[in-house]
C-alpha cells in the first residue's frame, strides 16, 4: 500500500494508526508529491487550506476533511480522521481507539491529577481517542492500583536491571536478542559474558559510591537468567551485593522463567542471595501449544517448578501467560487461566501475542491477520482474562502496549492486594531512574527538576558487548556527570 503526504510529514502518526488496521504490512511512503490519480489501495494525507485524508482500500473509498488547527491539535485530528475512515472501510474498531502510545496509563494519571473520577476518565478517553469503555476502565483501574507505588517513589532512587540474554531454546514468538544455550557458540560465550557483566556491575558500584542515589529495586531479566548454572547465578548476585548498596531495596526480582531451566539448587542460590520475587513463566498450560511454540517442557513440569519455588520459600511469584499463541483455543486459554489461578501466584501477567519482524512467527504473518479483528479469539481471550482475574481477587497494576500486537491489544500485570511488582510499574510509567548492566541494557536517567529523560544503551549482542566493551562504556562518564549534577 502506498501512502502519499502532500505539504506535510505526518508519517509517524499515519503509520501508527494505519497499522491498527493493516498489521504486519509494509508501506511505501511518498512525500511532497501529488499522485496522478493513484489506483488500487492507497492513502493520501493532504494539508492545504484544510486537513484532508483520502483512503482507497479493498475497492472502497472514503475521505474526510477538517479545518486547520495548531500543530498539536492537528496531529490528533489526523489520527481521529484516519481511525474513523479506516473503521468505516474495514469494519474493525480497535479497542484502544486511535491511542497508539505504549503507556496509556500515563494519560489516566494526568486525568486523575485533574480531579477526574472513573466515569469521567472513561468518558474523556472515549471522546478524545475513541477508547472503548472496557479499555478505559482497565486503564483507570490500573492507575488506581499503582498509585500508591508511584506516590511513594523518591526522586534519588534507582532500579538496577541486569540482563542475561540467554535461553535454553528460542521460542517462535521471541524477538529478544537472546541466544540458545544449545548452540556451541553460546555455551562458549557464557563464561566470557559473565566475566564482563561482573566487571560492569563492579564499575557501576564505583561510579555510584559518592552519589546521592540509592538502589530501590533489582531486576535480573533476560532471556532466561536461569539458563546459567547455579554457580554463575551465584557469582552475579554476589557481585551485585558487594558492589552496590542494596540494604534499602524494596524488591529483588529474578526471572526464573522457563520450567526446563529451574532446579532446586538454582532456587536456593537465588533465595540465599536476597531475591524476594521470582517469575515462573509457562506462557500456556496446554502441552500442544507449548510444543507449537518450541518449548521443551510440559504444563505439568511448569506446575512442578512453581511448587518447587514455593517449597524454596518464595512467597512472591509471578507467572506469565500469552493470549493468542499459535494453535491455542479459547477453551485452552480458559483452562490455562483456571490452572494458574489455582496455583495462586501473587502476580499473573497476561501478554497479548506480538508478532515481531525478528521472530520466527513473523514468517506466518499472513495466517495471523485474522487475529486482529474485533471478534478474534485473541480478543475474547483477553476479555476473559479480565473477567476471571477480577473475579479471583486480582487487580491490574501495570499495562503497556506494543506494535504488531494481535488486535492492537495490551499486556497487563495482575496482582493480589499489596503485592504489586514495583519495578514493572516504575519502568512502564518511566517514573524512576534505571541503571542497566549487560547486553541490551537501557539506562534511563530522569532530571528531577524537568522530568526529561536521558537514555544510554549497551550493545545488544553478547559478542559485541564483550568485544567492544570499552567503546560501549564511553557513555558512563556522561551518566556519572549527570548523577553528580542532578543528585549531589
Amino acid at each position: 500500500m502506498t501512502v502519499y503526504f502532500e505539504n506535510n510529514s505526518y508519517k509517524y502518526e499515519t503509520e501508527a494508526v494505519l497499522k491498527l488496521f493493516r498489521p504486519l504490512e509494509s508501506f511505501e511512503f511518498v512525500f511532497d508529491n501529488t499522485p496522478p490519480a493513484p489506483a488500487g489501495d492507497y492513502l493520501r494525507v493532504c494539508v492545504s487550506d484544510e486537513l484532508s485524508v483520502f483512503v482507497s482500500l479493498g475497492g472502497r473509498y472514503e475521505e474526510k476533511h477538517s479545518p486547520l488547527t495548531d500543530e498539536k491539535e492537528r496531529e490528533l485530528a489526523l489520527c481521529k480522521m484516519l481511525f474513523t475512515v479506516l473503521s468505516e472501510i474495514t469494519g474493525i474498531r480497535p479497542a484502544w481507539g486511535c491511542l497508539t502510545g505504549i503507556r496509556p496509563v500515563k494519560k489516566v494519571h494526568a486525568l486523575i491529577d485533574e480531579g477526574c473520577g472513573r466515569d469521567e476518565v472513561i468518558k474523556r478517553l472515549e471522546s478524545t481517542y475513541f477508547v472503548s469503555e472496557s479499555r478505559g476502565g482497565l486503564a483507570y483501574d490500573t492507575a488506581v492500583t499503582q498509585r500508591a507505588a508511584v506516590d511513594s517513589l523518591q526522586k534519588n532512587s534507582f532500579s538496577l536491571y541486569i540482563s542475561v540474554p540467554f535461553c535454553p531454546t528460542r521460542c517462535s514468538y521471541c524477538s529478544f536478542v537472546s541466544h540458545s544455550v544449545q548452540s556451541k557458540g553460546a555455551r562458549e560465550l557464557i563464561p566470557k559474558y559473565v566475566d564482563m557483566l561482573c566487571r560492569e556491575i563492579g564499575e557501576l558500584g564505583e561510579m555510584l559510591s559518592d552519589k546521592n542515589v540509592f538502589c530501590d529495586t533489582v531486576y535480573i531479566g533476560g532471556g532466561t537468567p536461569t539458563s546459567l548454572s547455579a554457580r554463575e547465578i551465584d557469582r552475579i548476585m554476589k557481585k551485585i551485593a558487594e558492589s552496590i548498596d542494596i540494604s534499602r531495596i524494596r524488591e529483588y526480582t529474578v526471572e526464573a522463567g522457563r520450567a526446563d531451566t529451574i532446579t532446586a539448587e538454582k532456587l536456593r542460590v537465588i533465595k540465599d542471595n536476597g531475591a524476594t520475587r521470582i517469575s515462573v513463566n509457562p506462557q500456556t498450560m496446554q502441552d500442544s501449544v507449548l510444543e507449537a511454540i518450541g518449548r521443551r517442557h510440559t504444563a505439568a513440569e511448569a506446575e512442578e517448578k512453581f511448587l518447587l519455588a514455593r517449597k524454596a520459600g518464595f512467597d512472591n511469584i509471578n507467572t506469565d501467560l500469552i493470549a493468542g499463541l499459535p494453535t491455542d483455543s479459547l477453551r485452552g486459554f480458559e483452562d490455562t487461566l483456571e490452572r494458574i489461578i489455582g496455583l495462586s501466584p501473587e502476580n499473573i501477567t497476561v501478554h497479548t501475542l506480538t508478532v515481531k519482524r525478528s521472530s520466527a512467527l513473523f514468517g506466518k504473518a499472513d495466517e495471523m491477520r485474522e487475529q486482529f479483528g474485533n471478534d478474534s479469539i485473541t480478543a475474547k481471550m483477553t476479555d476473559l482474562s479480565v473477567k476471571r482475574l477480577t473475579a479471583a481477587g486480582y487487580s491490574p497494576y501495570y499495562l503497556y502496549r506494543q506494535k504488531n500486537t494481535l488486535g492492537g491489544l495490551e499486556n497487563v500485570g495482575w496482582t493480589k492486594p499489596g503485592r504489586e511488582g514495583l519495578y514493572n510499574i516504575y519502568i512502564m510509567d518511566e517514573a524512576q531512574n534505571i541503571l542497566a548492566c549487560g547486553a541490551g541494557g537501557s539506562t534511563k536517567l530522569i532530571d528531577p527538576s524537568t522530568g526529561k529523560i536521558v537514555r544510554y544503551f549497551n550493545y545488544k549482542y553478547p559478542y559485541e558487548y564483550i568485544s567492544r566493551y570499552e567503546k560501549m562504556t564511553e557513555y558512563k562518564a556522561k551518566a556519572e556527570e549527570f548523577l553528580r549534577q542532578k543528585f549531589s
